[in-house]
């Protein structure tokens, strides 16, 4: 029959034809959506997201970011990095072969010797892994085995201000834009209620933080990083004034953004755009923040997880708990600084204080992800801006400090594609010079933007006549951390 003729037409278009047909066709598709949606939550390609970028360039293994962010340099020979060594030469010289020529600050510079210092702690290991962890750590010691360990970063910068901002923006120069406001920018927010980037504070005040380690730099200002303070008034200037209802501040908001969308219009200012959003998401803020800061509803097992500070408003604990609640909300990148730890002197008393302020927190942010399936997509990450040395400083008979160390430092993350129960790298039998598998700051963000499905190479902003990224010109993903 000839295949223009009607009858023929009709034949094969007929339903039972059809379905007959198709059939193959629909089982294929169907099984395609089995395979884009893996056991594990994780995306085998590409994914859309709201940001710049569009989608994903590659399968993220991480939605969302926590960053426990320890301003003032953790003792690396204190807490995570074991050295018998140190003990066996309490109190000697340290050898030169081992000190070489590098920099030392001012504050040891000339204090004429540069003895051993041992910690004063004992170290245990845990779990399957194995992990050693000092004694006073012993509730992140539980979940050892959903940890990766990294114990040989390094970094450039020797003294705190440039060495927050380099682990901050990738350099050492402040003005550029932070990890979180470029996360912000090519991935964009999963919600409209809250910012896609949220900074939290607590600890002493002893170590400065200023708004420029979250800021945007050149990017548009809606990527800034946005502290939420405790207290009744969570956001600066997020409540009404007196006198003024609600719909009256969203009447007022709708016509100040009317007319910025008309000049908008006529200079295509960036800025402007991004001021329309931030007004638009403060207004939707007043209903959302309330609602967010209110942890009464949590149950007393959740609260008995975090311990007895998370009670207590802008502790590190409670900072913990609202770090949960906002990635369960769709916030894509959260940062908690906790300061106070320069441990210049009295190195035993201040690892004590510290630890007590962050183990149990931190391991039950762990423990809360994982129960409530989060941790698969929540990448979780915990260090300073530089370690210490294995030397003391001061009278090793009494309270010892220690001084800067960039040469080497420990980092630990978990959750969100990374290989758990591992610990990678290693450093001298003094915790002084890297040994093997060194990890500079720019491989960590290239490792970890890796996990957010983003080629660090390609997330660039051009500014000044030269298109600039979180990496600067280096960075390289390593493998050996990824699960």
């Amino acid at each position: 029959m000839n295949e223009n003729h009607p009858a023929y037409l009709h034949q094969i278009l007929t339903r039972r034809r059809f379905l007959t047909r198709t059939s193959a066709g629909l089982g294929l598709a169907a099984l395609a959506t089995l395979f884009d949606t893996p056991a594990q939550g994780g995306a085998v390609g590409p994914v859309k997201v709201p940001g710049v970028l569009g989608q994903t360039h590659l399968a993220p293994k991480a939605k969302n970011v926590i960053y426990l962010f320890m301003a003032g340099g953790p003792s690396h020979v204190d807490l995570f990095d074991h050295k018998p060594k140190l003990r066996e030469m309490h109190g000697k010289e340290m050898p030169k072969s081992v000190l070489g020529d590098q920099r030392v600050t001012l504050m040891t510079r000339n204090q004429g010797h540069f003895k051993a210092a041992a910690t004063p702690f004992k170290f245990l290991k845990h779990g399957k892994s194995g992990a050693e962890m000092v004694e006073v750590l012993p509730h992140l010691g539980r979940v050892a085995d959903d940890l990766c360990i990294v114990r040989s970063l390094h970094t450039e910068p020797i003294n705190h201000d440039p060495a927050v901002t380099f682990m901050q923006t990738g350099r050492p120069q402040p003005g550029l834009p932070c990890f979180g406001s470029w996360v912000s920018y090519g991935l964009g927010s999963e919600t409209k209620e809250l910012p896609a980037f949220v900074v939290m504070i607590s600890g002493p005040f002893d170590q400065p933080t200023p708004s420029r380690y979250y800021h945007s730099g050149f990017l548009p200002s809606q990527h800034q990083g946005v502290q939420f303070l405790p207290g009744k008034d969570p956001v600066l200037y997020l409540s009404n004034p007196d006198g003024m209802p609600h719909e009256v501040r969203g009447d007022t908001i709708e016509a100040i953004n009317e007319l910025n969308k008309l000049r908008h219009a006529r200079v295509r200012d960036p800025e402007i755009e991004a001021r329309i959003n931030s007004f638009e998401l403060a207004f939707r803020m007043q209903t959302s923040v309330p609602e967010l800061m209110d942890v009464s509803r949590e149950s007393a097992k959740v609260m008995d997880l975090y311990g007895a500070e998370v009670k207590t408003p802008g502790s590190f604990a409670r900072n913990c708990l609202l770090a949960r609640r906002l990635v369960q909300r769709g916030v894509r990148f959260v940062q908690l600084f906790h300061r106070g730890w320069d441990a210049h002197g009295d190195v035993a008393g201040n690892i004590k204080r510290q630890a007590q302020a962050i183990d149990q927190p931190a391991a039950a942010l762990i423990q809360d992800l994982k129960a409530r399936g989060l941790l698969d997509e929540t990448l979780v990450v915990w260090g300073g801006e530089f370690g210490r040395t294995a030397y003391g400083q001061g009278n090793l008979s009494g309270g010892f400090g220690r001084d800067h160390h960039p040469r080497c430092f420990t980092m630990w993350m978990a959750g969100g594609g990374i290989k758990a129960g591992t610990t990678y790298g290693a450093t001298d039998e003094f915790g002084y010079n890297i040994a093997s598998n060194q990890v500079h700051v720019n491989d960590l963000h290239a490792t970890l933007l890796h996990l957010l499905g983003v080629d660090h190479k390609r997330l660039t902003y051009r500014f000044g006549g030269r298109d600039f990224r979180l990496t600067d010109v280096a960075g390289n993903v390593i493998k050996e951390l990824l699960a």
